[in-house]
């Protein structure tokens, strides 16, 4: 009780809610930069069952975000490591160490009997099996991901919300870790604890979950925003009026006038030509409505159509009136571009 005086007094928590976070269970997927920072907040809240599954090992070049490792961990196993640190915060937790990656073969055994997921990869194809896998037994994964000076989070598969793959669909693999994209500790610090507070908040049954939302904050300019997520299917042109978001396949961009709007993050892949198109991340769209003409037709397009149709959606809000997305996404546009070069 001394411990955890000082949560048990918050409302909403009190005895009865350090009893569910002690009875709780959480896998955590990743003991990377992400699972440093989720690992020791869980630990210290008093979660009483934690799984750690990783199968790489310490690296010196991790030491400058990975915070439960020491210049002695270097080339031990990380789950390793990391237990060891995290006994010391808090010795009553009970933990199992999975030496190995997640994979199809290996996922269903691990998530059984768990209560929630955390998603600590940067590995994408490890990101779909644990999403498909969370959909099938019906667990909740706590999203994170980080693109330099900027991250997101999200929960999926809550209480009858939005998958992963609903949002991101599975053609979208061109993603750049860490190694290549570069990153802060900090910036995986603040996405870590901001997951760790949404599985805190799962069990505890208090606040408003990141479900059907995705939260982006930009460590740079402190920008922070929540997106909504596509709670209902956009209707197609032909039965949409104006004012709303329109649905166009990629083939019809080449005879449409107006902008053709990229609303990727900087570093996605494929790249488009500049002389195509405008670049405005979906993330610092809403602070640079300025450069856009409320009176143009704008085409808009991601990497998959998700962004696209919330860009959209957050235009149509500002008062932009002739709007579109377009289905599928760069590689879509990209093909076109280079068809329309072929025959020019």
């Amino acid at each position: 009780m001394e411990r955890y005086q000082r949560q048990i007094i918050l409302p909403g928590i009190g005895t009865s809610g350090q009893q569910k976070l002690k009875s709780s269970s959480v896998l955590v997927v990743g003991a990377g930069g992400l699972g440093c920072a989720v690992l020791p907040y869980l630990v210290t809240a008093g979660v009483g069952r934690i799984g750690i599954v990783d199968g790489d090992r310490v690296e010196e070049s991790n030491l400058h975000r990975q915070v439960l490792y020491q210049e002695n961990s270097i080339g031990s196993l990380k789950v390793e490591s990391a237990q060891k640190a995290l006994l010391g915060l808090n010795s009553t937790t009970q933990f199992e160490i999975v030496p190995e990656f997640l994979s199809e073969e290996n996922v269903d055994s691990l998530l059984e009997s768990y209560d929630l997921v955390i998603d600590a990869t940067d590995t994408i194809e490890v990101r779909y099996t644990l999403d498909a896998a969370c959909i099938r037994h019906s667990k909740p994964m706590i999203y994170g991901s980080i693109f330099r000076f900027q991250g997101q989070v999200s929960v999926f598969n809550f209480q009858g919300g939005p998958s992963y793959i609903s949002l991101f669909p599975q053609e979208d693999k061109v993603v750049l870790n860490c190694e290549e994209a570069g990153v802060l500790g900090t910036t995986v610090g603040m996405i870590g604890m901001i997951q760790a507070n949404e599985a805190l908040k799962i069990i505890l049954g208090i606040g408003e979950v990141l479900s059907g939302k995705i939260l982006v904050y930009n460590m740079l300019t402190n920008d922070q925003q929540i997106f909504h997520l596509a709670d209902e299917p956009i209707r197609d042109a032909k039965n949409t009026a104006s004012a709303q978001v329109v649905l166009t396949d990629p083939e019809l961009i080449l005879i449409q006038e107006g902008l053709l709007l990229d609303v990727r993050e900087a570093g996605e892949q494929p790249e488009i030509p500049s002389g195509f198109c405008l670049n405005i991340p979906l993330s610092e769209l809403e602070s640079r409505l300025s450069e856009l003409n409320k009176e143009s037709e704008i085409t808009l397009f991601c990497q998959a159509g998700g962004r696209a149709i919330q860009a959209g959606r957050l235009l149509q809000k500002a008062g932009f009136n002739k709007i579109r997305a377009v289905r599928g996404g760069a590689k879509d546009i990209l093909k076109l571009i280079e068809y329309e070069k072929s025959i020019s």
